[in-house]
């Protein structure tokens, strides 16, 4: 079984702002794979299902981005998953261009909150991650401001296209392909 975690807030007034691409990815899975992600359970909403195969749970936290870590926690220990290998967090990325995304095995948490406290409640840095970028902020803009700003049109037409390329990379993780991901879709497209 694998835990699929989209970050980002809930509530009506983020729904498809840069922050919460986590939430969109989650959304585009759960639509593409006729999964309903409607349970409330652990401090997040739930859907358990089957992507080609592979039992899933699509996980969209309620405890708000700077938190994440309590409910990824609370589904990991329920379902009894190796966070290692059977735990997939996608999220936002302000350093990578709008719609690129980049596979990693483990690493810092760069600056996120939400990775931040996902890192503090399982007590490492090893777990499979996608990060869909979001685009730098402008100069001068407040970092807040710009990750809880909406996607122009031209930014969710890309973005559109970048979870369509999520899922072919959740499809290579869940085989437990994760360089393979990584070989396909870390590299920039020009």
């Amino acid at each position: 079984m694998y835990i699929i975690a989209g970050l980002g807030n809930p509530t009506k007034e983020y729904e498809n702002t840069r922050h919460n691409i986590g939430f969109m990815a989650i959304d585009a899975l759960a639509d593409k794979y006729n999964i309903s992600v409607m349970e409330c359970k652990h401090k997040a909403l739930l859907g358990k299902g089957m992507i080609n195969g592979n039992k899933v749970v699509l996980v969209k936290p309620l405890t708000y981005m700077n938190l994440s870590g309590e409910a990824i926690r609370a589904v990991v220990d329920y379902y009894k998953v190796d966070e290692t290998s059977e735990l997939i967090v996608i999220y936002d990325d302000i350093s990578l261009d709008v719609g690129q995304l980049r596979i990693r095995k483990k690493g810092s948490a760069g600056g996120h909150n939400g990775i931040k406290n996902i890192i503090a409640h399982l007590g490492h840095d090893t777990f499979n991650r996608i990060k869909i970028g979001v685009g730098e902020k402008p100069k001068g803009y407040d970092l807040a401001d710009y990750v809880l700003g909406h996607f122009s049109k031209e930014e969710l037409a890309v973005m559109k296209e970048s979870l369509e390329k999520a899922d072919g990379a959740v499809n290579l993780m869940l085989e437990g392909r994760v360089d393979a991901a990584m070989n396909e879709y870390n590299a920039k497209k020009s």
